[in-house]
């Protein structure tokens, strides 16, 4: 006999991870397929969490200088040709467009008009920006040239996932100039910290800041820097890179300026970005067997309250009791802006309304009925504590407290996400042998469930490499902040003194 307590979202975690991932998706009404292959509809409650997401971010952008901007979805293959490593890197996964009409032969539509030449659909935008950055700047004074876009992206994608990886996604990337390489990396590493900020103080996501190994470099840069981030079966995602571009992209789009001493040089260019795979993030890191759990400071909305109508003839004072509480709370604030708060008014059981709002996980729910109006109380209900743990407030106690128990909620999922991430990493590893133990599912029904991250020493090669592959393993990044100390290449064995972290990812 299973013993254990019934849940929202079969299966559980612990049986089939891919699929739970995609039911806590369906659940909590995020996303669904589009009828175009790889695609995805972004539903109402998800675009609202990227919402949550783009609020922050956009803030933090321009607070840092840079201006908004928008560039063409269509990028002619000329611009992408200037580039040979860039377009290598990306040429498998570019939509092309080849004509500019439709003409009606024999009942079908068929493509007409052929263009002089083919226009790449947007896999990213170092090429197309490059060329307004070349007319833009002419001298020092012009620099540093600061632009960030919020776009849709085209990459033709094999296999996909809804939210993280899908043929067309949404993201913001950043493309800037300066007149000297210390300036573009140090760009370069304050946009990190900008997308470590935003990971784990508002996603509640805790990253390690690190370096990509060359083999791993975004195609044309010079380096590449990102945060990674585990997931709850402990595989790694990329949550952000940021990119040291050098004069690559420059020497390619011809962006030149006259220097202070009256010499033509080509400037230094960086570009980062993050995207709408970060909610998949979100989803992986905080859900659990009963459905989403978002952090307050992303959730389309913080609070509902279901009104509870034991009877018809008290259908009437629950509801103005109900909306006269969201009234007192819509004029507190939290992160920043009003509460946001819903009256659930809809025509079904109660219980059925709190089961569709725990699986969205909205952060609290408030259920009030006919005996509440007389206590003037409220039912609290916290999504980080469970489904069923509850507290009995005085309305005007829960106006005055609301905007802390949100507070608090957001840092125990960072604290949660943390002590997860803490008890997977391991630092003890020194053999390849103790290395392929950890990466090797114990349970053959489960291939999906590893180890972790391991922090071990790094010597590069690639014969290391080919051994990680064989694991389906990868070098996520080398951690910025380094031991110092001396070793062993944890794969190869040779001498090493990079530190780096090891694992399995999206």
């Amino acid at each position: 006999m299973n013993t254990k307590e019934s849940t929202a979202i079969t299966p559980r975690r612990e049986q089939d991870y891919p699929e739970w991932y995609q039911q806590v998706v369906k659940a909590a009404d995020l996303a669904e397929n589009s009828v175009v292959r790889g695609c995805m509809v972004i539903k109402p409650w998800g675009y609202g969490v990227w919402e949550g997401i783009q609020r922050h971010l956009d803030a933090m952008i321009k607070e840092t200088g840079h201006s908004n901007a928008y560039f063409p979805l269509f990028i002619p293959l000329s611009f992408l040709e200037k580039e040979a490593v860039h377009v290598d890197g990306f040429a498998k996964e570019c939509a092309v467009v080849t004509h500019h009409r439709l003409e009606l032969k024999d009942g079908k539509l068929v493509p007409a008009g052929e263009l002089d030449e083919p226009l790449v659909i947007r896999p990213t935008s170092e090429t197309i920006i490059g060329e307004s950055f070349s007319r833009w700047i002419q001298s020092y004074r012009d620099l540093p040239l600061l632009i960030n876009q919020w776009a849709n992206v085209v990459r033709w994608e094999m296999r996909t996932r809804l939210f993280l990886r899908t043929s067309e996604f949404l993201w913001q990337e950043g493309h800037t100039a300066h007149a000297s390489s210390q300036e573009a990396v140090e760009e370069t590493f304050k946009m990190l910290e900008v997308y470590r900020i935003l990971v784990e103080e508002v996603l509640a996501m805790p990253v390690i800041m690190g370096e990509k190994i060359p083999e791993e470099r975004f195609p044309g840069a010079v380096d590449t820097y990102c945060i990674e981030a585990m997931m709850q079966d402990r595989r790694a995602l990329q949550a952000g890179t940021s990119h040291f571009l050098g004069q690559n992209f420059a020497k390619a789009s011809e962006i030149k300026f006259l220097n202070r001493e009256g010499a033509i040089e080509h400037a230094y260019t960086t570009s980062w970005g993050v995207s709408t795979r970060l909610i998949g993030g979100v989803i992986m890191t905080h859900s659990d067997d009963n459905g989403l759990r978002l952090p307050p400071r992303i959730a389309p909305k913080h609070v509902v309250i279901i009104p509870i109508i034991p009877k018809p003839e008290s259908e009437a004072a629950v509801l103005e009791y109900a909306e006269s509480v969201a009234r007192e709370l819509r004029a507190q604030s939290f992160d920043g802006r009003p509460i946001e708060v819903v009256v659930d008014r809809r025509d079904i059981r109660g219980g059925d309304k709190s089961w569709e709002w725990i699986k969205k996980g909205i952060p609290v729910r408030l259920e009030v009925g006919p005996r509440d109006i007389e206590a003037r109380q409220c039912v609290l209900y916290r999504r980080d504590k469970g489904v069923r743990d509850k507290a009995f407030m005085a309305a005007q106690e829960v106006a005055a407290s609301l905007s802390a128990i949100l507070s608090d909620m957001q840092r125990n999922y960072l604290e949660q996400a943390r002590a997860f991430q803490e008890e997977h990493t391991r630092r003890d590893i020194s053999s390849l042998e103790e290395f392929r133990a950890f990466f090797t599912a114990k349970d053959q029904s489960k291939p999906e469930i590893h180890g972790g991250f391991v922090l071990g020493k790094w010597a590069g090669g690639q014969d290391a490499l080919d051994a990680l592959a064989e694991l389906k393993v990868t070098v996520r990044c080398l951690p910025l902040k380094q031991s110092g100390t001396q070793g062993h290449c944890i794969i190869s064995g040779r001498p090493a003194t990079q530190d780096a972290i090891f694992a399995k990812a999206y």
